[in-house]
């Protein structure tokens, strides 16, 4: 179960950073990474790893959108 809500937590954060994209709304990305982290540690707690690893991914993604931006962009 909690593998499943981790897997929700980072398809809902994946699905809230399509619009952190574009150019002056990268500064959304400061508060989806936070969220997947959260999904990340919801799925540490679980027997099976493919919700964490799947909201480690989303993590990084924005975490390297933050870092193109210069963190604000």
């Amino acid at each position: 179960m909690l593998n499943f809500l981790s897997a929700l937590i980072g398809l809902i954060t994946l699905i809230l950073m399509i619009p952190a994209v574009f150019p002056l709304l990268g500064a959304l990305n400061w508060i989806l990474v936070p969220m997947a982290l959260f999904g990340a540690f919801i799925g540490l707690m679980s027997s099976r790893k493919g919700g964490q690893n799947f909201c480690l991914i989303v993590a990084g993604f924005g975490a390297l959108r933050l870092f193109l931006g210069g963190g604000i962009l």
